[in-house]
């Protein structure tokens, strides 16, 4: 006999209303005429997510005063706790951010950075007709919700099916917005192309190691995995194979070594607002899926995935920032600093220790530097899309060449944000190294901490040569000819305007006075198992 399941709607209901509004964008695409569109995808989106953000709140209120206490909803498929409403707010403040620099029309002539009519093949009469006519693209705001949906779900995912699920909801709007670029058509699509092929490869990878840990387990319940892995189950084998496979698709998410080919194409390709808002958000969702999968499902054979995720981390934090050395592409760049950054937030999650308790403090040291990179990252790719020459953006470095002079407040803003990348003190990004290198020496992973101190240098390197790009260095006489016009600040509109100030404010912040964003964090706890 069936039994009615025990949702528990007060819970999941910033979930159910992110994916509601994103089922009515569709229905306003569907009828509304063409003219209303816009303004009214941006105000039900922006508006459903600030609903959402409060309800998240009230929820972490209720759980950090004793209200509520850390549960499962939807039949153990949800796990509401401490961590994963804090992932949670993040990721809903990604998005509100994103979708004021989706909204951006002032930079482009009055139209979005979104193509105008998605099919119409590049070079085709449909595609000028399009942009002739300011066509908008107004279908990337459901898409970003039904992406922010899943990025939601991904996180606090109870079991093996809902976390496979949420990686699947989330995945496939980002294939489709990476490839809306107005510009560069072709290049946009054939990130998207890339990002799609090798994202389906890598869920084929997790689901196989889906299946063999049901296997060894008998559940699909991530604490009841964890019970048998602490018991010592049969077949280890099969343990340790689905956890390998499982780790592919996951670090494929992330952007880690050898998984992360996608992530220079894919970071330039698209729309640099979706660059913006996806580098944060998938990071933040990926490795929040990431930390409650291997602390509670597989927190007990941790000598077994510890080491070789520590070997993943090294590799991925030197190639990085080795790459990210030699490039000539602001956008390129700041990707292969994403993929460094992608092992510094390894080195936390490998931070976890038989002292640690229930995996807190790995966890509160990743969820640190998650807020910090994520203000840094959507801050400098903001400030990306306003300096531009007679093609769009401007992100070559000749472009950038004496910005400073130009333009002193973008410059100087930039390279706050290229500064807390690096872990320079006084900014966001020198608190969260410091937390993530802490937990991995008291773990005893000291090559690890070695490896990424080696890595920040390399990377100081690279950001202080472009700094001095911004101030410091002439451009050459050939950069001043029409065909080859160095990068011009446009103003753009106030949602921009407004991301870029908070996330610089932010970046200070977070760096000179860390101490209430780390006792918030310390409150939220470990994750429920």
């Amino acid at each position: 006999m069936f039994q009615q399941p025990h949702l528990e709607y007060g819970v999941l209901w910033p979930i159910l209303l992110v994916f509601g509004l994103a089922c009515v964008g569709i229905v306003v695409e569907a009828f509304a005429p063409r003219s209303r569109r816009f303004p009214l995808q941006v105000a039900m989106t922006g508006a459903g997510l600030v609903v959402a953000l409060v309800r998240v709140i009230w929820i972490a209120t209720d759980l950090n005063t004793g209200g509520a206490t850390p549960h499962t909803v939807a039949e153990g498929a949800i796990v509401v706790d401490g961590p994963g409403v804090l992932l949670w707010a993040v990721i809903l403040v990604v998005a509100l951010a994103g979708v004021c620099l989706f909204a951006e029309r002032q930079l482009d002539g009055g139209v979005s950075a979104f193509a105008g009519q998605a099919a119409a093949l590049p070079g085709t009469a449909a595609e000028r007709t399009a942009s002739q006519q300011g066509l908008d693209h107004t279908e990337v705001y459901p898409l970003l919700l039904f992406a922010v949906g899943g990025m939601m779900l991904f996180p606090v995912a109870g079991d093996l099916l809902m976390l496979f699920v949420a990686l699947e909801v989330l995945s496939l709007p980002l294939y489709l917005l990476v490839g809306l670029a107005r510009r560069r058509r072709l290049l946009s699509q054939e990130a998207a192309l890339k990002y799609f092929l090798l994202g389906a490869f890598s869920s084929g990878f997790f689901l196989y190691g889906l299946a063999l840990v049901y296997g060894y387990a008998g559940t699909l319940d991530l604490a009841g995995i964890g019970r048998v892995v602490r018991h010592g189950g049969p077949n280890h084998p099969l343990l340790i194979v689905g956890m390998g496979l499982m780790a592919v698709g996951l670090l494929f998410k992330v952007g880690a070594v050898p998984f992360h080919a996608w992530t220079p194409d894919v970071y330039q390709g698209a729309p640099t607002a979706v660059t913006a808002w996806m580098s944060a958000a998938t990071k933040v969702a990926a490795f929040g899926a990431l930390l409650r999968l291997f602390v509670v499902a597989f927190g007990h054979d941790r000598l077994s995935w510890q080491p070789v995720l520590g070997v993943i981390a090294i590799a991925t934090m030197l190639f990085g920032a080795g790459i990210a050395v030699v490039q000539s592409d602001v956008k390129r760049m700041l990707a292969y600093s994403a993929v460094a950054h992608t092992g510094f937030l390894l080195t936390g999650v490998v931070g976890f220790s038989a002292g640690d308790n229930d995996g807190a403090d790995a966890t509160h040291a990743v969820l640190f530097y998650l807020v910090a990179y994520s203000v840094a990252t959507v801050g400098a790719f903001a400030l990306v899309t306003v300096v531009r020459d007679s093609n769009g953006e401007a992100t070559s470095f000749a472009k950038w060449t004496g910005l400073g002079r130009r333009s002193p407040s973008v410059a100087v803003l930039f390279a706050l944000f290229l500064f807390s990348m690096a872990g320079i003190p006084l900014t966001g990004g020198f608190i969260g190294k410091w937390e993530v290198f802490t937990v991995a020496l008291r773990a005893g992973y000291w090559p690890v901490v070695v490896a990424a101190i080696a890595a920040s240098i390399v990377s100081v390197f690279f950001y202080v040569r472009f700094v001095l790009l911004l101030f410091f260095i002439e451009p050459k006489a050939a950069d001043a000819a029409p065909e080859q016009s160095l990068g011009v600040v446009a103003v753009p509109a106030w949602g921009s305007i407004a991301v870029i100030a908070v996330c610089a404010a932010g970046t200070i912040f977070l760096g000179v006075l860390p101490d209430p964003v780390l006792h918030l964090i310390d409150n939220a706890g470990s994750f429920l198992g």
